[in-house]
């Protein structure tokens, strides 16, 4: 009764924070807009100005923020539940940059110019790809840094691809926009992109949800998880499946963002357990607010050019990223 009160109290201050953090970012840019005028606008009942730069320019990219935080954020509490590692998101395992890659196609070839849906089909099918390698990997060796160290090495090769391909490019503005693209942002968004990463999000999230029982049966092990009549080989293909579709839609629409998977299940992790069961939720709803946190303090950083998104996570993930891996190595987790 006590973990069940406990377990609600924190989904909802985790709502509540959501809430918090979606007025601000409605509210906070260049023109500052008062609450009850966002308000007004978001409903197309304020001044012409406020309701184009709510509904044209805010809306949008604080929806994208909460979307793709969210889906990093549960991505990263099933992949570590899944892999039994605590090292394990999409970014350090590579398949942000396996996603990042299979865009750049979509763009280098002009496939995206031919149908909106190009960019994230391509990018969903190109972190399938990099899945694939990952899951061989695992079934190698359980050690956490071989297979990080694989996960780098598929990063790697996916990010010498993209290199190549803007050395490669004969047009140089399109090499720009495409670099821009890969350092993560959701500026400059529209409607159409949210509608775009929307049926995916749901897709991932419905198949992430799905396996929560199972995910907390592998954290027994194997073994444990079919003799309770799991069938692990469908378990497998549902997992790969939601992260595929999850990291794609989210590369492909913001970019490259790292590190959102990594840290939001460990901030969760002593307030709910080890259960992924009870961890996704909760990983949703705190990767949808540090993204969106992050987002409104790039636009607090007085610079010419806006900060990207992606670089601010990289910046506070990393540190965290070491300190778990030393936390590991510490304590003999990785022998």
């Amino acid at each position: 009764m006590k973990q069940t009160f406990s377990q609600t109290l924190l989904l909802l201050t985790l709502a509540l924070a959501t809430v918090a953090v979606t007025a601000t970012s409605l509210t906070i840019g260049s023109a500052h807009i008062p609450l009850f005028r966002t308000v007004a606008a978001a409903f197309g009942k304020s001044d012409p100005i406020s309701n184009a730069i709510i509904d044209q320019i805010r809306l949008p990219r604080t929806l994208l923020a909460l979307i793709v935080g969210g889906i990093l954020g549960m991505s990263g509490a099933a992949l570590q539940g899944y892999l039994r590692n605590p090292l394990a998101e999409p970014s350090t395992l590579g398949l942000s940059s396996c996603a990042a890659l299979g865009g750049v196609i979509a763009l280098y070839f002009g496939f995206a110019a031919t149908s909106e849906w190009a960019l994230p089909l391509f990018a969903i099918a190109a972190a399938v790809l990099g899945l694939i390698v990952l899951m061989a990997l695992a079934r190698l060796s359980e050690d956490a840094v071989t297979l990080i160290l694989g996960g780098i090495a598929v990063g790697t090769l996916a990010g010498a691809a993209i290199s190549l391909a803007l050395n490669m490019s004969s047009d140089p503005f399109a090499a720009n926009e495409i670099a821009f693209w890969l350092l993560g942002s959701v500026e400059d968004r529209s409607m159409q992109h949210v509608l775009l990463v929307l049926p995916f999000a749901i897709a991932g999230v419905t198949l992430f949800l799905w396996d929560g029982k199972a995910l907390d049966a592998l954290s027994l092990g194997e073994e444990t998880a079919k003799s309770l009549g799991f069938d692990l080989r469908w378990i497998e293909f549902r997992l790969m499946a939601a992260v595929a579709l999850a990291v794609g839609a989210a590369v492909a629409v913001a970019g490259s963002i790292a590190f959102v998977g990594l840290v939001v299940p460990h901030i969760l992790r002593p307030m709910v357990g080890s259960r992924a069961s009870r961890l996704l939720i909760p990983s949703a709803l705190l990767g949808a607010i540090l993204l969106t946190a992050s987002d409104i303090l790039v636009r607090l950083v007085p610079t010419t050019n806006e900060l990207k998104l992606g670089v601010v996570t990289a910046f506070l993930g990393t540190p965290f990223f070491l300190h778990l891996l030393f936390r590991m190595r510490r304590f003999g987790q990785t022998s």
